[in-house]
């Protein structure tokens, strides 16, 4: 890449010092490290602002010899100097942020997968798969969760959204992920799981020191509760989109018939907690997301149509099924997510023969 601002400076003197007295070339030079600042650091940056410098006080020997330190030149060669030093100083600046940047990502990312350990591909008759695709417009992360549990009799699963980002979002979101991992397999029954989560969240937002956030501070969420051998799911549903069953290639929304009030807010709306059934058959694959996906926007500001999109895909393998998916939703947004997402895709496997 060097060799183009290099070659560029080479042109402008050949050309201006062959042509007519009235034509002069010149001032072009200034693009030389202007082109070399936008793949370059600061040092190659520097170094071709001072090739053009010398450039022009070459021009000014070979053309004007008896006027060598003629105002014009002196205008020129001290312009070149003035933006040659400039980009200099904004490429020393643009390195530092990006080293900054990078450093700011890391910590994110490490803080991420501390919260959200990978889950396990196989969890008794269960087949998982999960993605988490983060925001690349900025650097911080958001608080998408999710989480199994194995109990006596099956599996439980928890798939949140916290309100916000940054590290207090983070903090959050372990909370929660803490009480569901060390009380899941503890609690009798889908109502008392979700009525101790929501009172783990609760307590912690009125714990000492911690500034008043009742009603600003909410977790939405689904718990869901797959026994071993029932070919259905119990779900709780906290104010989280609702999940979607694909069967033979068919799509269905999940809706809960009384969805439940966000995760931390049980204090003011004082929930009753309605536990909704659906069948989840050898053969079928549930999907479990945030709404980073159903929020995703295409360049001219339409939602991505999660629900459509899938209806009609037969992929059984979960796995497969979300590297499908997250091609499909990079294509819709082109490239780059403006907020975090998570997705779980689950599928029960076939009974096995005696």
């Amino acid at each position: 890449m060097v060799c183009v601002p290099i070659a560029l400076i080479v042109v402008v003197v050949l050309i201006d010092v062959l042509a007519p007295p009235h034509i002069h070339l010149g001032p072009l030079l200034v693009a030389a490290p202007a082109i070399t600042a936008s793949f370059a650091g600061p040092r190659l940056t520097g170094l071709v602002a001072a090739l053009a410098v010398a450039a022009q006080a070459l021009i000014a020997v070979l053309r004007d010899r008896d006027e060598l330190f003629s105002a014009n030149h002196q205008a020129q060669i001290a312009a070149l100097v003035l933006v040659g030093a400039s980009l200099v100083v904004f490429c020393v600046v643009r390195e530092r942020h990006a080293r900054e940047l990078s450093q700011v990502r890391y910590v994110s990312e490490t803080a991420q997968r501390v919260v959200l350990r990978p889950l396990p591909h196989r969890i008794g008759p269960l087949r998982v798969a999960s993605l988490y695709l983060a925001a690349e417009a900025e650097a911080q992360i958001g608080g998408d969760l999710y989480a199994v549990a194995r109990t006596g009799h099956g599996t439980r699963l928890i798939v949140g959204d916290v309100r916000g980002k940054g590290m207090t979002a983070v903090g959050d979101a372990a909370l929660l992920l803490g009480a569901f991992r060390g009380a899941a397999h503890r609690q009798a029954d889908l109502v008392e799981l979700v009525t101790y989560l929501d009172g783990s969240v609760c307590w912690d937002l009125a714990e000492p020191g911690e500034t008043d956030r009742s009603g600003e501070t909410f977790i939405t969420a689904t718990v869901l509760d797959i026994p071993d051998d029932d070919d259905r799911v119990d779900m709780i549903d906290c104010g989280h989109p609702p999940p979607i069953l694909v069967r033979g290639g068919r799509a269905r929304v999940i809706n809960a018939y009384q969805a439940a009030p966000p995760l931390g807010l049980g204090d003011l709306a004082r929930p009753r907690y309605h536990v909704d059934s659906f069948g989840f058959e050898a053969g079928d694959l549930l999907l479990l997301y945030t709404d980073g996906i159903t929020e995703a926007r295409d360049s001219a500001g339409a939602f991505y149509p999660l629900a459509e999109r899938i209806d009609g895909w037969t992929e059984d393998d979960p796995a497969a099924f979300l590297h499908r998916l997250r091609r499909d939703l990079l294509d819709h947004v082109g490239g780059h997510m403006g907020d975090d997402a998570a997705m779980i895709a689950i599928g029960r496997a076939p009974a096995s023969r005696p």
